[in-house]
């Protein structure tokens, strides 16, 4: 008899658990209901159409579809504030304004394969409609600061950003709309030198000072004045000072910090941005914004604002005990550990138990506050996105075909190769308009690559020598890491193409950047000074 088990993303809750669960959704559906919220709740089915119409920022990729039974397309609700506005502009159209409503819901989204993730998310949070300015802001962020002193026993803080400053500051720099949004990508993945880099030839514009720094701008007030200071007065910084005023009137100060780098989903919100962070946590637990044009998407105009708290995350990452300021390190096994280890020498960590591990798996460094755990290169990138290491030495191929739900902070510059696209020799790879074969280890990168060229081509995962797949006559061309070409070239193969460079990279968990902003800038500021 096959055993039953749960889809992939969904899990069982039992138990204690489920009184851990039960409880955060009590603690936060009973503060909402206190507070003049009324409860509402919506379909788990939607028609996509909805979420066309909204502009909700969620890709395609991540709903899932079904279709019903007159052949339209629907998806398993994906975010509960689109829905909330169908509602609001239909149902409740005759209800005055303002609106106070919450919700207590899932929400589905697919994720990948294998990382621990989940495609159910269980929701709590509230929507603020037709309320707009600065009161109604502070009544959002204020009541999320309840809802997190109510469920996270640990501590958390709140930052505040604004969804208006990126694009004021971007149409100054005459940028194509291509680069803007690669700057984009660079600020909100806090890839400080690549930032860097990219800026360089637009120095002389007026944006340049306030740009480069934008995704170091993160933590107390004293990161609104270092904006000032580099752009002069914007309404955008003046706003967030007026609200952390009033907000401070209410005795949430010591609450609430900033992030100026919170340029994500700049279309969707149009005001005050805000995220929750909590001791325990790897990723945010509350998310939360203006978003002034969804009503009128559905024929009702009127500002908004809310915030939604992932009720998984905080009934189980928020009950282990607060995290200590010793920083852990996941290290790539192999060449990058060796070169990692050389380049904490030069600034004088001691990384002796590193260099003689013996079967220990966790190893503490005598003379600085830092912990390295060594691992395959994939299971870094999985150490750091779970937060049980808050950063990651790992290649940049890993990177790429893995994904990247954490800060790129640095290129450490060693690890040094590229990504080729590589044939037998004499062989027209682009001269043909047969489906080509492509023959890979790393098939997301290639997959993005042919994408980009707009190239219909088979692409093959091979696991081991991937040149043989050429030579045997399984595939026209093969997607590789690249370091001399001399196997390519024993093998009777030669590159025609670099899809990507690769070296190696630190990265950083979203949460402990955060959380821990002072120890991993000093230990950022140290691996910069090596490489120096």
């Amino acid at each position: 008899m096959n055993i039953i088990t749960t889809p992939e993303g969904t899990r069982d809750r039992l138990f204690a658990e489920c009184q851990r669960f039960r409880g955060v959704q009590r603690e936060l559906t009973q503060l909402f209901h206190a507070n003049g919220y009324e409860e509402i709740s919506t379909p788990e089915v939607e028609y996509y159409d909805l979420f066309l119409q909204s502009g909700n920022p969620i890709p395609q990729e991540a709903m899932l579809k079904i279709v019903d039974r007159s052949g339209k397309l629907m998806v398993m609700r994906p975010d509960c504030t689109a829905p909330i506005a169908r509602v609001a502009a239909t149902k409740l159209k005759t209800v005055p304004l303002p609106q106070r409503l919450y919700y207590n819901e899932t929400v589905f989204r697919s994720g990948d394969a294998n990382r621990g993730g989940s495609s159910e998310i269980p929701q709590c949070g509230i929507e603020l409609l037709g309320e707009g300015g600065l009161e109604a802001d502070v009544e959002a962020v204020s009541m999320a600061v309840a809802a997190l002193k109510a469920v996270c026993p640990n501590g958390f803080h709140i930052e505040l950003g604004h969804a208006g400053l990126f694009p004021v500051l971007a149409d100054q720099m005459e940028m194509p709309p291509i680069q803007v949004e690669e700057m984009r990508k660079l600020i909100e993945g806090k890839h400080f030198a690549a930032l860097d880099d990219f800026l360089q030839s637009y120095k002389g514009k007026p944006a340049y000072a306030l740009l480069s720094r934008l995704s170091r701008l993160f933590g107390g007030v004293e990161v609104l004045d270092e904006a000032e200071s580099l752009v002069g007065p914007r309404p955008e910084l003046r706003y967030l000072r007026d609200l952390f005023d009033a907000l401070s009137q209410t005795g949430n100060q010591d609450y609430v910090r900033f992030d100026l780098g919170l340029v994500h989903q700049i279309d969707y919100y149009t005001g005050v941005i805000f995220r929750g962070y909590a001791q325990g946590a790897g990723a945010p637990v509350l998310s939360g914004g203006r978003y002034d044009n969804l009503l009128g998407a559905f024929g009702r105009p009127a500002p908004a604002v809310g915030f939604a708290m992932d009720v998984d995350l905080l009934s189980r990452e928020t009950s282990v005990q607060p995290s200590t300021a010793r920083l852990r390190v996941a290290l790539t096994k192999g060449r990058l550990q060796d070169k990692t280890v050389e380049l904490l020498e030069r600034v004088g960590l001691d990384c002796s138990p590193v260099k003689n591990p013996g079967r220990r798996l966790i190893h503490s460094l005598p003379n600085y506050p830092l912990d390295a755990v060594l691992a395959k290169a994939p299971d870094v990138i999985t150490y750091v996105e779970h937060g049980v290491c808050d950063l990651g030495v790992v290649g940049k191929d890993t990177i790429l075909e893995h994904g990247s739900p954490f800060y790129e902070v640095l290129d450490l510059g060693f690890g040094k190769c590229r990504f080729a696209l590589a044939v037998k020799e004499r062989t027209d790879f682009y001269g043909t308009y047969k489906t080509r074969r492509v023959a890979t280890k790393y098939p997301n990168v290639a997959r993005r690559f042919f994408e980009g060229k707009d190239m219909d081509v088979e692409i093959i995962k091979i696991e081991g020598s991937v040149e043989l797949a050429p030579i045997l006559g399984l595939a026209d061309a093969i997607v590789d890491i690249v370091e001399t070409g001399a196997t390519l070239r024993e093998n009777g193969l030669v590159p025609i193409e670099d899809v990507a460079p690769v070296s190696a990279r630190l990265i950083v968990n979203t949460a402990a950047m955060k959380l821990k902003k002072a120890e991993i800038l000093d230990f950022i500021g140290k691996c910069q000074s090596g490489l120096e």
